[in-house]
């Protein structure tokens, strides 16, 4: 099992002890000190007042904030927790993804969904009622200019016509494409086009609202995963692929303590998961380092 933390740099109310240079070089240094595998960051350019004030939060830009992560750490995985496909052009979301891979000397893991607020969607001119079309597209056309020259791809709103993208990832052939969402459509999504994918839980109260499927349960989680696995037989898929799952809530924050963490850890790794995605409470970044060194000794004991 690998350890996936996350950088809260959408907690801009606490000024830069997160949302800083400062802040995540420091958090992100820990992370690898700690001896965990890898750390996040979310994607919100311009979120609806009304879903922030019903507890939604802000977020800098993913590549940007993994940038400062990369230069100050060597090891550690970089990871987009999730980007939102529909609002950007592909091309731009390739070229981005690709810069941070090649100054990160392969570290990043793109992690990618269709997105579900619609006012932030009519704020960016993304196309919200063929998001699904959308992101399948996106994720085509990334790969092609990752991989090939004189590119051809007609999409949604753009258009290659003999187009080449240099240089190339530095992963071979390009950076893990890991594919967020509980429906089955974004469970087919990442089992055909991606390498991994990222469940998370989700009341049924929630999903009306994050408009994707409940996951409250071990059970649920099990149910979907032999989703993923019966339509990797149905298309002939072989490759393996990586399952990154939130511990202790959607937002990691509720991470279990003593022997509990070894028996969830080991749990979820019976059915399949591969990677954890977790994170702390507090309001200093000194409070937060401290949890993560804590959680870093903790993981090394059931190692």
């Amino acid at each position: 099992m690998r350890f996936s933390v996350r950088l809260p740099t959408d907690r801009v109310h606490c000024g830069d002890e997160f949302a800083s240079a400062a802040g995540i070089a420091e958090i992100a240094a820990a992370v690898e000190r700690a001896g965990l595998d890898g750390c996040f960051v979310t994607d919100h350019p311009f979120p609806v007042q009304r879903w922030l004030d019903g507890g939604g939060h802000h977020a800098l830009d993913p590549f940007v904030a993994l940038s400062f992560a990369a230069a100050a750490t060597e090891r550690i995985r970089l990871q987009t927790h999730i980007l939102v496909l529909p609002y950007r052009n592909p091309f731009l979301a390739a070229k981005s993804a690709l810069s941070l891979d090649v100054l990160s000397r392969g570290r990043l893991i793109l992690g990618v969904a269709t997105g579900y607020l619609r006012g932030e969607f009519a704020a960016l001119g993304a196309d919200f009622d063929n998001r699904n079309e959308v992101a399948d597209e996106t994720i085509r056309a990334m790969k092609r200019a990752w991989t090939e020259d004189d590119v051809t791809f007609e999409g949604r709103g753009f258009r290659a016509r003999g187009n080449t993208m240099r240089p190339r990832p530095a992963q071979k052939p390009h950076p893990p494409v890991w594919v967020g969402g509980n429906s089955r459509q974004a469970i087919r999504r990442a089992v055909e086009l991606g390498e991994g994918w990222v469940p998370f839980p989700n009341t049924a109260a929630m999903a009306p609202h994050t408009r994707t499927a409940a996951i409250e349960t071990r059970a649920d989680l099990a149910a979907r995963i032999d989703f993923a696995r019966e339509h990797a037989r149905a298309i002939g898929r072989t490759s393996p692929l990586d399952i990154c799952f939130s511990l202790g809530g959607e937002g990691g924050e509720d991470v279990p303590g003593g022997d509990r963490l070894a028996a969830e850890a080991d749990a979820l790794s019976a059915l399949g998961v591969t990677w954890l995605a977790v994170g702390f409470p507090g309001e200093t970044r000194a409070v937060y380092v401290d949890a993560v060194a804590r959680f870093g000794d903790r993981v090394a004991r059931i190692r």
